[in-house]
């Protein structure tokens, strides 16, 4: 019998394994936020997802408007979904459902337009038709399952000198035991890779695959640079400076540590859904909000989120583990963060030590252990966006 760590996760119809068992109500444009924030709140275990976009977007970011809300739909995480439109919006309701229905969970619609009454008529049918889903959903009881089912995020935000330094490299450990154990990790923050994507594409498992990081990352600069920014010139960030990082290589180094040592199989597009084990790439914005919701769009069913500085954001439907290596950070929001990787600056544990302690976190939470994001109720969500809106 083997001693392989194992996780217990909910087992979805197209094979996917999540750790936690949401019901999702989403929006399809902005317009139809409200609606969709009172429905969930009527259903006990729903959550809302907000869009702030849906509408009067140009190619390509209506693009990754789409992508992003139906992946997100998709997680397995989420075990039943309700998508509330309006009903005149460019991201129409009819093509969401399509898409999420492919997974086999199930997916109801409420149009607010189509409905007698607007508003309060959506809302009353929206509840009904959410509180028979969840009674289906809820049900579920999760099953032991190999641990090469977790696909692990992993961001950095607020970083400071200590996570270059411990925290990163703690979380580099953690993921490097999820990648041999088969599971999957996504890093992220293409601008956060600025003078060290040659390291990476060197790591990569093929030429084709290490071309492709490079260009990437050459292609944030350059866009700044179309606005005449100095993308470079803005890096590290005041914040970053204050806390003790002095020049851009020094950031993307201790950032891109989160992913570990092992070979880069891949790079996908913001909220592509990453179709492969090992450790991936996904182009992003170094905002981390941003960056968290297109990595939980691609698959990510739990996030190791570093901070150096103290942010307390989390995500609707993946536990955000948040780390801090910072003893004043650690201390002073001790309520926020989970794990206190402190140890290792102090000189009280090596990073293989505290990476072991991080793991076992890891286990727990996709064993049901609540993050202190979870427990503060922290579910922010933001879309990346490229061109301006007409």
């Amino acid at each position: 019998m083997s001693n392989a760590p194992t996780m217990m996760g909910y087992v979805r119809p197209d094979g996917r394994v999540g750790i936690r068992n949401h019901v999702l109500v989403i929006s399809t444009v902005v317009c139809s936020g409200v609606v969709t924030r009172r429905i969930a709140d009527q259903v006990q275990g729903a959550v809302a997802i907000e869009n702030p976009f849906g509408c009067a977007q140009l190619e390509p970011d209506l693009e990754i408007t789409r992508r992003t809300l139906v992946n997100t739909a998709k997680n397995p995480n989420v075990g039943g979904v309700l998508v509330v439109g309006l009903g005149c919006e460019q991201i129409q309701a009819d093509d969401l459902v399509r898409e999420i229905e492919k997974t086999g969970k199930p997916v109801e619609k409420v149009i607010i337009q189509e409905e007698d009454g607007g508003t309060p008529a959506a809302i009353e049918k929206g509840v009904r038709l959410l509180r028979k889903m969840a009674e289906e959903v809820l049900s579920q009881r999760p099953e032991e399952v190999n641990m090469s089912n977790l696909v692990l995020g992993v961001e950095c935000g607020g970083s400071d000198a200590t996570s270059g330094l411990a925290s990163n490299p703690v979380v580099g450990y953690a993921s490097d035991r999820v990648v041999d154990l088969g599971g999957t990790v996504i890093l992220s923050e293409t601008p956060e890779m600025i003078g060290a994507e040659d390291i990476l594409a060197n790591r990569a498992v093929s030429r084709e695959v290490g071309e492709k990081i490079v260009s990437t990352v050459r292609r944030w600069v350059e866009l700044a640079a179309s606005y005449n920014v100095d993308l470079v010139g803005t890096q590290p960030a005041p914040g970053n400076i204050i806390g003790g990082i002095s020049t851009i290589e020094e950031k993307s180094l201790g950032a891109i540590i989160k992913g570990g040592s092992s070979p880069v199989q891949g790079m996908v597009n913001y909220a592509e859904e990453v179709g492969g084990k090992g450790l991936w790439l996904m182009d992003t914005p170094g905002y981390d909000i941003m960056s968290v919701v297109g990595m939980v769009a691609g698959g990510a069913t739990l996030v190791i989120f570093t901070t150096g500085r103290g942010t307390p954001t989390g995500n609707p439907i993946a536990p955000v583990i948040k780390v801090a290596a910072n003893p004043q950070t650690a201390r002073k929001m001790r309520e926020n963060i989970d794990f206190d990787a402190s140890t290792v600056t102090l000189g009280q544990e090596t990073i293989e030590q505290a990476g072991e302690r991080l793991f076992k976190l890891v286990m727990d939470t996709t064993r049901g252990k609540p993050t202190r994001a979870e427990l503060l109720g922290f579910r922010e969500f933001m879309i990346h966006k490229i061109i301006p809106s007409f």
